[in-house]
């Protein structure tokens, strides 16, 4: 009886050591997709957002810590980033075109400004 006992325990043991190491696989196989995805939307997008890196990147972790709270991650993260980072560009481009319509000088001319009494 009690051996039946011992190895009951040691294939119950055992199952749920494969368990736990088919779940770390499956998590790690997650996380690498997530990762992979969101370099490959920073490096697509990092161009148009050259002088916005850090808001860019905030973007990027946003949408994926927004994506972590959902069942799929892997399946939310690739839309929610580029919706993020798309946004992002949108109002760099905003900002850059009332920054040049408020110029009082053109860019050439802003250092020489010299003003006669």
């Amino acid at each position: 009886m009690k051996l039946n006992e011992t190895n009951e325990n040691r294939r119950n043991a055992d199952a749920e050591t494969r368990f736990k190491n088919t779940c770390l696989a499956s998590c790690q196989k997650i996380l690498a997709r997530v990762a992979r995805v969101k370099a490959a939307i920073f490096a697509e997008s990092y161009r148009a957002l050259e002088s916005q890196e850090r808001l860019l990147r905030l973007a990027l972790n946003e949408a994926e810590a927004a994506a972590w709270q959902t069942m799929f991650p892997h399946l939310v993260f690739p839309t929610l980033a580029t919706e993020k980072v798309q946004a992002v560009i949108a109002w760099d481009a905003r900002q850059r075109f009332f920054r040049r319509k408020n110029e009082v000088f053109p860019p050439e001319l802003a250092g020489a400004r010299e003003f006669e009494n």
